[in-house]
């Protein structure tokens, strides 16, 4: 399954009322697909607001983006959590939803060893036919899935494919680029860092400023991979503050405020995540400005 270099993880429209707004939903799925040449979505991630969506929302989620996607690009369901049985039970309605593969984040909160986080992933993997992205972001989950295990389940399990990887450190990074099977893919789960680790082997990015910079995040790796490294270093100098603002205040609030004010309202957030004061409003919007 070819997931593309440039992957977007969606936002989560919400009503006024906070509940999911399927249109808007569905009218973000053209505009990433349309507008901003994304090749995959990642739906209900870190970026959807998963841990305040219920299973329910989720698989409605999971059934509008295939069906609004109409193989269009692919679409990859955010089915972990951290529960290994529950993961499995997502995992088997996303599938059932028409899902191209699924991605699993490292079980938050629990802190199992890497020897629990391969049987974890195992497990999982082993009940679906479909491929499957690890997700590392330690500074989230309190873990890391360290390159040793991310190599034994790439060699053990086919349809593990690809990692998203959240974590700066890239002497880990380039021992998963060498010593996984050939087609294994390293993204980057971080915009900033998309183009550092492609400098290392990586392939792409599951990104989050690609609701507003799609295209141009495409055109820096692809002029990386053809060759031309000053053109992408400089694309990378012009979104530089573009992926700052973005990581101002907590994933994905300020985000949803720069589509509301590029002119797509995808509504508030759902608490414990507050939506921006009048103050961090200015402060952001300020930074917008610039790009």
């Amino acid at each position: 399954m070819d997931f593309g270099r440039l992957i977007t993880a969606m936002v989560t429209p919400f009503d006024a009322h906070n509940r999911v707004d399927e249109d808007a939903f569905r009218r973000l799925v053209d505009h990433l697909i349309e507008e901003q040449g994304t090749e995959s979505l990642v739906v209900c991630g870190t970026t959807g607001e998963s841990p305040t969506l219920t299973d329910e929302e989720k698989i409605g989620l999971f059934r509008a983006a295939v069906e609004q996607a109409a193989g269009r690009c692919r679409v990859i369901a955010g089915t972990g959590s951290n529960d290994t049985a529950h993961s499995v039970h997502l995992t088997k309605e996303a599938e059932k939803a028409g899902v191209d593969g699924i991605l699993l984040v490292a079980p938050y909160y629990n802190r199992p060893t890497q020897n629990g986080l391969y049987h974890h992933f195992k497990t999982i993997a082993e009940s679906t036919r479909l491929p499957v992205m690890l997700y590392n972001v330690p500074k989230r989950t309190a873990v890391n899935i360290e390159a040793d295990t991310v190599i034994r389940l790439a060699r053990d399990l086919p349809n593990v494919t690809s990692v998203k990887e959240a974590y700066n450190d890239f002497a880990q990074a380039t021992r998963i680029i060498r010593e996984t099977p050939e087609g294994f893919r390293l993204y980057s789960g971080d915009d900033e860092l998309t183009l550092p680790l492609m400098a290392v082997g990586g392939y792409g990015v599951v990104s989050v400023a690609s609701h507003l910079a799609g295209r141009k995040i495409r055109r820096m790796m692809d002029a990386f991979v053809s060759g031309n490294v000053r053109e992408a270093a400089e694309l990378h100098g012009e979104l530089l503050p573009l992926f700052k603002a973005l990581f101002i205040y907590p994933n994905p609030v300020p985000v949803k405020y720069a589509l509301r004010f590029r002119g797509f309202d995808a509504g508030g957030v759902r608490p414990p995540l507050a939506n921006l004061t009048e103050d961090e409003q200015e402060t952001l919007r300020r930074r917008l400005e610039t790009f």
